[in-house]
């Protein structure tokens, strides 16, 4: 099952770790939330990528804006691997914060580590989806999410973007195999029928394209705050499906 779920792309990609403390370079995710020296960290490198992206200095770019990304990213991250077993496998795989490991390396797709346990099947794929939504939505992602309202980040933003890297781990299972895309879709919708992300989005046109009713704040980085929208914010004229998930 690891290796099916590495071959639909890094954010997909674990290792696993059993109940002994895994030694450097992993460190514990709970960091995130004990220590918010870590998490300001990664905030202010976000903040130096996208001021470099527009040739301006750091304080240029605005702090929640650097924020609301970097949130969306490690939410793409989080939610990648208990998207594809569910796909998959049939199955939750549930985790908390707490329980994960990681070596915060730049950039999304950082090594993460996951608790040595069987998935739990789940055959309705409803059923799962609820499952799985607590388990993600009111574990770790929650988690993340009430951390990064320090920056000035409402939660409609916030829960936006969970909504945005729930459709961008579907946009990754049906690239890189389509023959999937059918149930990455299908489990994609019911996810974002689970509280807290009812009503964060909409699909619309032939293909059900995805569009959140709002914005990462990531034209804000650019020059005179002037950047291209994601072909999924809720400002962006057209609905065509577009993954901007952290995937970058």
């Amino acid at each position: 099952m690891p290796d099916r779920i590495t071959a639909l792309g890094p954010f997909f990609a674990f290792e696993t770790h059993g109940p002994i403390p895994a030694a450097e370079p992993w460190r514990s995710m709970a960091e995130l939330l004990d220590d918010p020296s870590v998490l300001g960290g990664r905030v202010a490198a976000v903040r130096g990528y996208l001021a470099a992206g527009g040739g301006q200095s750091a304080e240029a770019v605005e702090l929640r804006v650097a924020a609301s990304v970097t949130q969306l990213g490690l939410a793409s991250r989080l939610l990648s691997p208990s998207f594809a077993v569910a796909v998959l496998a049939g199955a939750v795989l549930p985790y908390g914060l707490r329980e994960l490991r990681w070596q915060p390396t730049p950039g999304g797709t950082f090594p993460l580590s996951l608790p040595d346990r069987t998935p739990v099947p789940v055959a309705d794929p409803v059923e799962r989806a609820v499952r799985l939504g607590k388990e993600l939505f009111d574990g770790p992602i929650r988690e993340l999410v009430e951390a990064t309202r320090a920056y000035s980040v409402s939660p409609h933003i916030l829960w936006g973007n969970v909504a945005s890297a729930v459709n961008g781990a579907a946009s990754a299972i049906t690239r890189t195999t389509p023959a999937l895309a059918g149930p990455a879709r299908a489990f994609a919708g019911l996810l974002l029928d689970q509280p807290p992300l009812r009503g964060t989005s909409t699909t619309a046109g032939a293909y059900g394209g995805f569009r959140r009713r709002s914005c990462c704040l990531i034209y804000r980085a650019a020059p005179d705050r002037a950047g291209a929208l994601c072909g999924d914010c809720v400002l962006a004229p057209s609905v065509r499906a577009h993954d901007r998930s952290g995937r970058t």
